[in-house]
């Protein structure tokens, strides 16, 4: 007998990452990627990771390899409370909630916070896993204006932020735009944000990829009550771990715990006992700056090979940290339509338009630079940039 499964209005919904698709291309060895926000595995401490591996099996085996709490494991909760703690600012560990992964924390949150048609507030553009994450419960969402500095906080008032459920953003080196928000505009949409009685989602998986070092205050130490904080292990440890968390607010916390109970019980047990062996001592104090490190150098690989290669017309930042360079070309033309061109030609870049939550601009991509060797860097920029001058001079006009 045959059998019909009828699909949820939801499930109808659901439309698959165009980054992911992308990278189902560039799994070719030929194709020279800029496509992936992946970490670079130069970075990944194997051999730290080994060792933890190695002590957890000796002195915890039993435990680490058991269910655990919702909430997660205790240890590492506390290692991250008292990690984002600052004068004034403490956090507790009962605030702190493991996920598998920083999207698990937006999948959470969507599920928690936003109903059908509720008001969401993003940033132009914004990163396309939280679009698609937030999407699946149908909001109406709305984009916030942006410069090469973020959201433009003088373009808020109260009238705008009113009645949203948040307001997302990623403060540091953001994904697509690599942006950074200085420390004034912090301040101002912290201040904006509380007198409208709008919760902030801080999302945060770049943060200590500053090439300089520098760091600035996130928007969870200026209030703490009014910001949700997400966090990841994936860019200073290594992805596969799939381990995140969220920091929240009461009674936000306690929904977040029982959202993830019906997902997926608990994060799992023995990723938590190991990662929190590899960082308890200080580790991560002395292997970030060797990440930062290499970034900062394929970072100016890139830019070089930009001013040499790309067209006159272009227009890029130029990051302070993290992970991405994001480019600007001239309106009329499409880089969906450019990265077939590319592709044919093995290489493979991320169109601009997916991470627009509305008005798309298709002028506009991603590059990232993490993972690939400097001569290839050279020799996919000048790819691009030809792919780019012919596009650009058959542009009616």
């Amino acid at each position: 007998m045959p059998t019909q499964f009828v699909l949820s209005g939801r499930a109808r919904a659901l439309n698959s990452s165009a980054i992911r698709e992308i990278l189902k291309v560039t799994e070719r060895p030929e194709v020279i990627s800029f496509a992936g926000g992946l970490p670079s595995p130069a970075t990944f401490p194997v051999e730290r990771m080994r060792q933890a591996t190695e002590k957890v099996l000796r002195d915890a085996p039993h435990a680490a390899l058991q269910y655990g709490p919702t909430e997660g494991y205790g240890p590492l909760r506390e290692w991250i409370a008292e990690r984002l703690s600052r004068p004034g600012a403490p956090i507790p560990a009962s605030r702190v909630l493991v996920t598998t992964g920083s999207q698990q924390g937006l999948d959470l949150l969507g599920k928690v916070l936003v109903d059908e048609g509720s008001k969401v507030l993003v940033e132009t553009p914004s990163y396309l896993g939280a679009l698609q994450a937030f999407s699946l419960f149908s909001p109406r969402f709305e984009a916030l204006p942006g410069d090469a500095q973020g959201i433009v906080t003088d373009a808020l008032d109260a009238d705008g932020l009113a009645g949203a459920r948040f307001l997302y953003c990623l403060p540091n080196f953001q994904n697509p735009t690599g942006r950074r928000m200085p420390l004034a505009r912090r301040q101002a949409l912290v201040a904006l944000a509380a007198e409208a009685g709008v919760p902030l989602l801080e999302d945060d998986p770049y943060g200590e990829l500053s090439y300089g070092g520098e760091a600035l205050p996130s928007l969870l130490s200026m209030n703490p009550d009014g910001v949700v904080y997400m966090g990841s292990f994936s860019k200073v440890l290594a992805p596969g771990l799939r381990l995140g968390y969220v920091v929240a607010p009461e009674p936000v916390y306690a929904k977040l715990v029982q959202a993830k109970q019906a997902a997926d019980l608990h994060t799992p047990s023995f990723s938590q006992y190991v990662v929190h062996e590899a960082v308890q001592d200080g580790f991560l104090d002395t292997h970030i700056p060797t990440i930062r490190s290499l970034y900062a150098q394929q970072c100016e690989r890139m830019l070089a090979a930009l001013a040499r290669e790309f067209p006159a017309q272009a227009r890029w930042n130029r990051p302070e940290g993290g992970m991405f360079i994001w480019v600007e070309l001239p309106e009329g033309l499409d880089t969906g339509a450019l990265l077939a061109e590319a592709v044919e030609r093995n290489v493979a870049f991320v169109p601009g338009a997916p991470f627009y939550a509305i008005e798309p601009r298709t002028n506009t991509l991603r590059l990232s630079f993490v993972t690939v060797p400097g001569e290839k860097i050279d020799a996919g920029v000048k790819v691009l940039g030809e792919l780019l001058k012919a596009a650009i001079a058959a542009l009616p006009g």
